[in-house]
């Protein structure tokens, strides 16, 4: 039987501080983030802000909490963690609206994006999210496509880092990251997942994270924006392929219905889709699980938890 922990202190698991955030963030006008709030706990940060979007929040809304107590992943899955173990962070856009800023082209505001390109908002978040990891942990942060948070190890092996969850309301868009800063081995979700601690990081602190993953989002946003959402334009499709581990691996995917898919991810297309080729021909997967089944150079990257 395992002996109860003792509750971690705040010097071990320091609280975020919601002030502190607030005036990193101002230091850059040209980002959307008007308002950060932190909760000490809440069920799901993503719901909070769905119920906000629909009561008329506007864009720039960023919810972190210090617990979640009914996060979601991909699929519905279920997700928690302790309190202050990990980044369990929100944001609203609302893509659909006129944006009255200065973007990047210098022009006095930026046009509506067309909703058939919003399904590319899920994987510029993971661009935007790995890029904040590794610059800020120094570590090699790779993404699953859509978009899991994978840390590569030196010896080619991969394990979950963290997740996203972009959902809908009307003309809001609710983007959910959730990343593992401090976890030890017997908190985490899944024996397969990991965290910055477990990866080696020193002391990891999710306030530089907290900042380096916002000013990621928006700067990725912001040209995603200013090209009326073009994945091409705007370096997306670059971006996204050259972060994702899935491209020129054997992968099985668990399609919606139960159907199953094995083959080789070739590319992502235009519209953020998986291409995988199979001995029948290309299929395109607009949704679905996958499992990096081989990696090029032997490498393995199994299934791990969700955060969301």
């Amino acid at each position: 039987m395992t002996t109860p922990r003792t509750p971690w202190t705040d010097l071990e698991r320091p609280p975020l501080d919601a002030a502190a955030l607030n005036r990193a963030l101002a230091r850059d006008p040209a980002n959307p983030w008007h308002d950060l709030e932190v909760l000490p706990v809440t069920d799901s940060t993503n719901a909070v802000l769905r119920a906000r979007a629909a009561a008329g929040a506007p864009e720039g809304l960023v919810l972190l909490a210090e617990q979640q107590t009914a996060g979601r992943g991909r699929l519905g899955r279920a997700w928690t963690a302790p309190p202050r173990s990990g980044v369990f962070l929100s944001a609203l856009l609302r893509p659909g609206a006129r944006a009255d800023r200065p973007d990047l082209d210098g022009s006095a505001a930026t046009e509506p994006v067309p909703v058939d390109a919003w399904g590319w908002l899920p994987l510029l978040t993971g661009v935007a999210a790995a890029e904040a990891i590794s610059a800020t942990a120094d570590r090699d942060v790779a993404l699953k496509w859509p978009n899991d948070l994978l840390l590569r190890a030196p010896d080619g092996t991969e394990r979950k880092l963290g997740g996203i969850l972009v959902e809908r309301h009307e003309d809001a868009v609710v983007v959910g990251i959730g990343v593992n800063v401090s976890l030890t081995a017997d908190e985490l979700p899944v024996p397969t997942a990991t965290s910055l601690t477990l990866a080696g990081v020193p002391h990891p602190d999710r306030a530089p994270l907290v900042t380096a993953l916002l000013r990621r989002l928006a700067g990725h946003y912001r040209q995603w924006r200013a090209t009326g959402g073009d994945p091409a334009a705007s370096g997306l499709i670059a971006a996204y392929t050259d972060r994702c581990a899935t491209l020129g691996r054997e992968v099985d995917v668990e399609l919606p219905g139960g159907r199953r898919l094995t083959g080789t991810a070739r590319r992502v297309d235009a519209d953020g889709h998986l291409v995988v080729a199979t001995p029948a021909g290309d299929h395109t997967v607009s949704a679905g699980d996958v499992v990096h089944v081989r990696a090029a150079g032997g490498g393995y990257s199994s299934p791990a938890g969700r955060p969301g």
